[in-house]
């Protein structure tokens, strides 16, 4: 006799509102090959099985850690079809820490720049006459720079897009 678990099944409102993510994210994983298309009620409506809950917990976690949805659908697609990726799981986590670590030594990089720089501006703002500006971005662009030019983002490229940086 199966569980009462098994014969549940889960609106994509519902399913989406337990995960608090939207009906949109859900139809995306689906696009995307992480999630199985469901079954359509009666009334044409998405109808997920209480299983769907549990693989995209492991979806949302994985994206959490730095895993790509692109990444996933390859993992969960041999996974589901028998097969034991567990070696790439692992090595692709380990390719992620050395990244997270890359992008640490970074920020802290220029964590120390600003501070160095915030020390110059207070100096050269203490010393201003009144009513005279201090031209701090001018001296900014002076200094030579001790770190690489920043994304708008404070991810790295590669960690953003999931892929591997051309060098």
């Amino acid at each position: 006799m199966d569980s009462p678990k098994r014969d549940k099944f889960f609106s994509s409102g519902k399913l989406a509102s337990l995960l608090g993510v939207s009906a949109d994210t859900l139809r995306h994983y689906e696009r995307k090959g992480v999630l199985a298309r469901p079954r359509r009620g009666s009334n044409g409506y998405r109808e997920y099985p209480a299983e769907a809950l549990e693989r995209l917990q492991l979806i949302r976690r994985a994206l959490a850690v730095g895993f790509t949805l692109d990444e996933l659908a390859g993992i969960l697609q041999v996974r589901d079809r028998g097969g034991r990726p567990c070696a790439e799981v692992r090595e692709l986590a380990a390719s992620k820490l050395t990244d997270v670590e890359t992008r640490l030594r970074e920020l802290r990089q220029v964590r120390d720049e600003l501070r160095a720089t915030l020390q110059d501006w207070d100096i050269r703002l203490a010393r201003r006459g009144a009513g005279e500006r201090a031209r701090l971005l001018e001296h900014l662009a002076k200094k030579p720079q001790t770190t690489r030019p920043q994304s708008k983002s404070p991810l790295s490229p590669r960690l953003k897009s999931g892929k591997k940086e051309r060098k």
